[in-house]
């Protein structure tokens, strides 16, 4: 890799990952709790799949398989189409983004406004399926293309292993604890599995709780089943890095219920996240409820509500019996360590770095 290109990726690897991770307390059924959250709206795009598309990126380029003007094509929901329409651009390649017609306004043209060109692939085209089919015949047709193909690219994982894992334990051991169990929504499944992996190199005993919309619990069933409003989650299918017997007990979270609490979780402490965001915390406090209230339970906020404000998270959502959003209350950020206060080895942590194999 030249000099130039790799000076273009020490840039951006100032800009992606080392967010900062909050404590927040709430009560839930007027019991105190706190969990720990990753607050990954903060990366470049707004999103945590800003590391998964540098890590990808970065290593391609080292290995020679992406050169000068080749093009880069992704199926994607959204954030990841994002991410490598913004990063893509600024290293210089043409981006082709393949995704599904029924997302959100905001996330198409944001990817637009980055310059790559966008592709809306409908459900009698094969949704998701159909996008990665596209963009696979795409590849082929391109004169010089490089596909991330972040469903099957262990290097999606390895982008959390070496970085977000990393990241969530040395902010815990600045607060003087360490991890009882990670919540994450499994999208491709590259955040619980990279982290899992590294949170469990250190603590075997630590639980990895993948989760699912129960509205359409893909995970469970192993194909798609019904329709949800958690955008990022849940794509009709069990994308091959996913390897659910490394993980533990899925935890399902109605879409409606994660709507609620996003938007709670905006108005109470001011953190303007997407739905996925409101799953999530839901997740983690049911699994604080699973293994009790002193377990120190982790999550992440994966994205910010700036793609969402076309979609039902903008409406009002009538409350149903069985929903956790309205027994939690009392949301306050407790504490927040940033990256920066942190003393962390760097054979730890690795971003753009040639040890990050």
């Amino acid at each position: 890799m030249d000099a130039t290109r790799m000076n273009l990726f020490e840039h951006l690897c100032s800009l992606v990952g080392a967010t900062p991770m909050a404590r927040i307390a709430y009560t839930y059924k007027g019991e105190p709790h706190h969990v720990h959250v990753k607050l990954e709206h903060y990366n470049l795009t707004g999103s945590v799949k800003d590391r998964m598309a540098l890590f990808i990126l970065f290593s391609a380029s080292r290995k020679g398989l992406i050169g000068e003007n080749c093009a880069i094509a992704e199926a994607t929901s959204g954030n990841t189409g994002i991410a490598f329409a913004s990063i893509g651009r600024l290293l210089g390649h043409p981006v082709k983004i393949f995704m599904p017609d029924w997302l959100s306004s905001e996330r198409i043209n944001l990817i637009k406004s980055f310059g790559a060109d966008i592709e809306l692939v409908s459900a009698a085209e094969g949704g998701f399926k159909g996008c990665i089919r596209k963009a696979e015949e795409y590849a082929k047709t391109a004169a010089s293309c490089f596909l991330p193909s972040q469903f099957t690219n262990e290097f999606n994982c390895k982008a959390h292993y070496h970085t977000t894992g990393p990241e969530i334990r040395h902010q815990l051991r600045h607060l003087d604890c360490t991890a009882d169990a990670f919540v994450a929504g499994v999208g491709t499944g590259g955040t619980i599995m990279g982290v899992g992996r590294y949170l469990r190199k250190h603590n075997e005993n630590v639980k990895l709780f993948p989760l699912e919309p129960a509205n359409s619990p893909t995970l469970s069933t192993g194909h798609k089943v019904g329709r949800h409003r958690i955008e990022g989650i849940s794509d009709e299918f069990i994308p091959d890095i996913v390897k659910l017997d490394e993980l533990d007990d899925i935890l399902a979270v109605d879409d409606g219920d994660a709507i609620l609490m996003a938007k709670k979780i905006a108005s109470t402490i001011g953190f303007g996240v997407g739905i996925s965001s409101g799953a999530n915390f839901l997740g983690a406090v049911k699994a604080q409820q699973m293994l009790g209230k002193e377990r120190v339970i982790v999550t992440l906020f994966p994205d910010d509500n700036k793609k969402y404000l076309s979609t039902d998270l903008m409406r009002d959502i009538p409350e149903k019996e069985g929903y956790l959003s309205p027994d939690i209350e009392n949301l306050r950020i407790e504490t927040v360590v940033k990256m920066r206060d942190i003393d962390i080895d760097k054979e730890e942590y690795t971003f753009c770095d040639k040890t990050q194999e």
